[in-house]
């Protein structure tokens, strides 16, 4: 599409990464139809193209994360960034929804209101764990936040900014009682009586190049520990899929024993006895499905040091945020090491961990679960009206 193209009426829509592609693509249908069928636009992900988006950038263009990874594509961002203020109004939707990418999206949600756009933002940065100071710029840049956890709501009537708790996505479409042995022969995985691990190093490429390499030693580990054991990874496209698989090459004992599939993320963790998984939306997801978990997540040193300093919370895992304590194992940073992960992934087969962690799970399941779309939708027509 021509950036001289102006659109008329619709809405325009940003998100940069797997996990707000996901999120958006439930909601994005509903809003086209309550817009009799106005244009859907922006940035976003296969997800969202495939509910209606028309896409004007590609999306793995914002996919970078820690502080030096950003800072060395920060042109490249600025100049996009750029590009989409000026688009936007030009095009002049009824409504800007931007979806996390708090970065990147507040800026440009900023610039809009001060031109009288409503903005709405889909996903709340984290700031009951860090940057809390980011609430003032959060009251600049929209008319109206989504929210996703309970918790939040109460931190944004304190701030006098309007927010709507709209329950997660995932809940309303992660079965509450999940079929293993289902997802075992949906995804053609026969263990041999093994127990079978997901591995999820995470989506994007500095994710990849950091996580699974430790990941896969530490899956070397458990093999050699329990003498057998079966992987399966999900690869978010075929791009992760072939860079997954020339890692998995490095580790010959493992390649025989790991599967890797291109998406299908819910099915591999359906399927799993447990999972060796990174920090990020994946960590809920095991949650939703029941599994016991190990988190992992290293980043290069700056960036670690720069995280670590400004935590206000001494876990990052979405399970142990909403339990509010630790209920699954965290390494991260210089502690994500191979023979951590491995031990701690071979604790997670004990079947009094696997009940406990179940009950819990469930009840969280529970308190995430509303009508996801729907009071989204509501509170993005509010913000037109």
């Amino acid at each position: 599409m021509s950036e001289n193209k102006v659109l008329s009426d619709g809405a325009a829509w940003l998100a940069g990464e797997a996990s707000g592609d996901f999120l958006a693509s439930l909601v994005l249908p509903e809003l086209a139809r309550r817009m009799d069928g106005g244009p859907q636009f922006g940035i976003g992900g296969q997800k969202m193209l495939d509910a209606g988006l028309t896409p004007w950038y590609d999306s793995s263009k914002l996919a970078v994360r820690g502080y030096t990874e950003v800072i060395k594509k920060l042109p490249e961002l600025l100049l996009l960034r750029r590009r989409m203020i000026s688009r936007v109004l030009q095009a002049d939707p009824r409504v800007f929804i931007g979806v996390d990418a708090p970065d990147f999206n507040l800026g440009i949600e900023v610039k809009l209101r001060e031109k009288k756009l409503p903005t709405v933002h889909f996903v709340s940065p984290s700031i009951w764990a860090w940057r809390p100071e980011r609430i003032h710029t959060i009251a600049k840049a929209v008319d109206h936040m989504l929210l996703i956890f309970p918790f939040e709501e109460g931190i944004y009537r304190q701030a006098g900014v309007p927010a709507t708790y709209i329950g997660h996505p995932l809940a309303g479409i992660i079965p509450m009682q999940p079929d293993a042995e289902a997802a075992r022969a949906a995804l053609a995985i026969d263990t041999q009586g093994e127990p079978l691990f997901a591995v999820l190093p995470g989506s994007r490429v500095d994710e990849v190049s950091g996580c699974a390499p430790i990941f896969f030693q530490a899956c070397e580990r458990v093999v050699e520990r329990l003498g057998c054991g079966r992987f399966v990874l999900p690869a978010v496209d075929a791009a992760r899929r072939t860079q997954i698989e020339a890692v998995v090459a490095k580790y010959p004992k493992l390649a025989e024993r790991m599967t890797v599939v291109t998406g299908n993320s819910h099915r591999v963790l359906e399927s799993a006895d447990a999972v060796l998984v990174a920090s990020g939306t994946a960590t809920l997801e095991t949650a939703l499905f029941k599994k016991p978990m190990v988190v992992g997540y290293t980043t290069p040193g700056i960036s670690a040091m720069l995280i670590r300093k400004k935590g206000l919370i001494p876990y990052v895992s979405l399970p142990n945020i909403l339990a509010g304590r630790v209920i699954v194992p965290e390494f991260l940073h210089y502690y994500c090491t191979p023979d951590a992960l491995a031990c701690s992934l071979i604790d997670q087969l004990k079947e009094s961990r696997r009940a406990s962690l179940k009950d819990q799970f469930e009840q969280m399941h529970h308190s995430l679960l509303r009508p996801t779309a729907q009071l989204a939708c509501d509170a993005i027509e509010s913000v037109m009206r």
